[in-house]
């Protein structure tokens, strides 16, 4: 077994995913994975680091803890922190207060001692023993007074330390704290059950042989965190009934770490830049700051992204310059590339040509729509075959920006004019027409019209001949949409795709259902120059890819589409798809330079329909407001403080005010501090707008499952 069913060979499949442009240059000796630690420290982790001999990097990355966390913690060695912020003594009072309770505890103790108090409390120890010992200095009446001397001074000491809290002071400034600040120390192995480099699952299932073999290969240094990420995805197939286990232990036994490998042959990404832990599916995307507006338990936590989070999709927004490409869309890329090289994601990340969204031997599959040394073409109809569908999403990638966002808009009619004409050109030539021969029946030809009515009649499809007649009456008609679509079609009829959207059979089209394939690719559209073309394509692989992942029958793949620039690409329709993924098992990653770019209607529910959502510094009051409603309000605690000025009455009175005011060049006032629940915003547009600093974003968290995470404050440079 070299599969886990979902990489089987070229050729089985409807939609078999395409081969990369290039033969996979491999690597003479596998490398590290590129975030394990050298000895396991928490957050130690050094990019680039060679690995040892023995494999050690990779073990002790392993087996760093990874503790249950709230979303978006990077759980890698993470350390849990308490909910609520503890209330904590300033060092100088705490050390303070223990000094005074020990001087006044042995102010007690030494009046008590030299008898200043009387003898009252020695009345006890009297009542206790007999009078004979009281008037002789024998061995037991010595033992008694000591044993009482110490019984009452240990008494003092612990009502002393509980006052000064010398608890807290050893606590804070004693060994414990020298133990926190020190190195950890090496950890030791763990029980072999307990241990996932020996892999238990595999040995309770049965199969000790290629757990030894994986474990063997960890120890020497030959499994990367893509093999252990991509291995423990084929057993699932196997645990789940999809695969025998005979397959599987055969592939282990006969490959060891290379077994169950992705259709590529790649092990691994080219270089990394973004920090990963396949073990929780998760990429560090910065840290969370020390803010108050934080809660306690995110506060200096790393934060980081997966697919429990992305299967709600996210939309970032942030002017130029504010970091969207080079720190969300290009760690997430590298990730979901990773996911995919571990069988366990497909991605398409589309964005301009040189926006620097990996290099292209990350990919499998690259198309560069307008360069004539691409290797791929783009299926203008998502590898389709039924009409119907090949229609509505060319509808919403030709017009969906011009359609009305409430029901009954354009897009509807748009679909049925589409319709009309893909399926009697279907039927005649058995194919969809291209993008010159759309142009002309869109814009009523008589030839190419005449061409379709006698193939139909020899054909004897009457009810495609009633479509054509009806097609042909519209056209005449006032207000008939054929023109719009026909002058959206004329900005993909230009020189420079003149190569591309071929249907003759002629390209290597890559069409949207591959999906079902952890296959990487990347979409280059020619934004320079072809900006109105740009935004149809953005348009039409985002339909293409909400219609292709809902008819998926394996959503345990995590499919996500990363839109680097969605300007123009937010429609209803587009919305609509977006709620609709996460049940489908994918979801999308969209950037906006500013909520201007969304049709007002369409800014809260698509805000609603995306559960994380990140709005970088430099954002505008306006949409920083449109942010603000939908993260809505919370109750906290206001404190409002009066300072009243005290009136002295009696000539003593005045004149030891008048003292003070001297003295401290203020009046005397009595403080008055008030304390009430109030509902406010948790972030106003105002400080969204001005009080982001520059590399910082504020991002709210919803997983799959339904979590929360409020709204934080990121350092995304941290």
């Amino acid at each position: 077994m070299d599969s886990d069913g979902n990489r089987d060979a070229r050729g089985t499949h409807a939609g078999p995913v395409p081969r990369p442009a290039e033969p996979p240059r491999m690597p003479a000796a596998p490398p590290r994975p590129a975030q394990a630690p050298a000895q396991a420290p928490a957050e130690a982790v050094v990019p680039g680091v060679p690995p040892l001999p023995d494999g050690s990097a990779f073990l002790s990355w392993l087996r760093t803890p990874r503790p249950p966390a709230p979303p978006g913690v990077w759980r890698f060695g993470h350390r849990p922190r308490p909910r609520e912020e503890p209330e904590r003594t300033p060092g100088r009072q705490l050390l303070s207060g223990a000094l005074i309770a020990f001087l006044v505890g042995w102010l007690i103790w030494s009046l008590l001692w030299n008898g200043y108090l009387g003898g009252w409390w020695m009345l006890p120890l009297y009542a206790m023993v007999p009078d004979s010992w009281a008037e002789s200095y024998s061995f037991g009446a010595v033992v008694a007074s000591y044993a009482y001397y110490l019984l009452i001074g240990g008494a003092l000491l612990a009502g002393v330390a509980k006052l000064g809290r010398w608890g807290e002071v050893w606590r804070r400034y004693g060994p414990p704290a020298w133990t926190r600040s020190a190195a950890p120390r090496a950890q030791r192995p763990p029980a072999p059950e307990e241990d996932p480099a020996a892999w238990p699952a595999l040995r309770a299932a049965g199969a000790a042989d290629a757990a030894d073999r994986l474990a063997a290969d960890a120890r020497a240094g030959l499994m990367r965190d893509v093999d252990q990420a991509r291995i423990a995805r084929a057993w699932q197939g196997v645990a789940g009934g999809r695969h025998s286990l005979a397959a599987f232990t055969g592939a282990v036994l006969q490959h060891g770490a290379g077994a169950c490998p992705h259709p590529s042959g790649v092990r691994d990404l080219p270089a990394r830049e973004a920090r990963h832990d396949l073990v929780t599916g998760q990429v560090r995307l910065g840290a969370t700051a020390e803010d108050e507006r934080n809660p306690y338990a995110y506060r200096g936590t790393g934060l980081a992204l997966g697919p429990d989070l992305l299967g709600t999709s996210l939309v970032a927004v942030g002017p130029a310059g504010s970091g969207k490409t080079g720190r969300v869309v290009r760690p997430l890329t590298e990730s979901l590339c990773l996911h995919a090289l571990a069988g366990r994601a497909a991605v398409v990340v589309v964005g301009a040509a040189g926006a620097g969204l990996g290099p292209a031997d990350a990919f499998d599959v690259v198309v560069r729509i307008g360069n004539p040394d691409s290797v791929h073409d783009l299926d203008l109809y998502g590898g389709t075959t039924d009409p119907d569908e090949a229609a509505a999403v060319l509808a919403e990638a030709l017009v969906g920006d011009l359609a009305d966002p409430h029901p009954g808009g354009d897009s509807r009619r748009s679909t049925t004019v589409l319709a009309q004409l893909l399926g009697p050109f279907q039927a005649v030539h058995g194919r969809f027409p291209g993008v010159p021969e759309l142009r002309q029946l869109l814009d009523g030809a008589a030839e190419p019209l005449a061409v379709l009515r006698r193939g139909l009649q020899e054909a004897g499809q009457e009810s495609l001949l009633r479509e054509l007649d009806a097609r042909e009456r519209q056209m005449v008609q006032p207000g008939d949409l054929g023109g719009t679509l026909a002058d959206r079609v004329a900005l993909l009829d230009r020189p420079a795709f003149a190569s591309f959207f071929d249907t003759r059979g002629q390209s290597r089209p890559f069409s949207l259902k591959a999906l079902d394939h952890p296959v990487r690719v990347r979409i280059d559209l020619p934004a320079r120059g072809h900006a109105d073309a740009s935004r149809i394509l953005a348009r039409l692989v985002l339909a293409q890819f909400t219609a292709s992942v809902g008819a998926r029958e394996d959503r345990s793949l995590f499919a996500c589409l990363v839109l680097d620039e969605a300007s123009g690409v937010v429609t209803p329709e587009a919305v609509r798809g977006v709620q609709r993924l996460r049940s489908a098992g994918a979801g999308v990653v969209l950037t906006l330079r500013t909520l201007d770019d969304v049709p007002r209607p369409l800014r809260g529910p698509l805000l609603g329909a995306i559960g994380c959502r990140m709005a970088l510094s430099g954002l505008t009051p306006w949409d920083g407001q449109d942010f603000a409603e939908v993260w809505g309000k919370e109750w906290t605690e206001a404190r409002d403080v009066t300072d009243r000025q005290i009136i002295a009455e009696t000539p003593a009175g005045k004149a030891v005010h008048m003292l003070r005011r001297v003295i401290t060049g203020k009046a005397p006032t009595a403080r008055a501090v008030t304390v009430r629940q109030v509902e406010r915003e948790r972030w106003s547009a105002s400080e969204l707008a001005h009080a982001v600093p520059p590399g910082h974003a504020v991002l709210s968290l919803t997983t799959v499952a339904g979590e929360h995470a409020p709204p934080l404050l990121v350092d995304l440079r941290g």
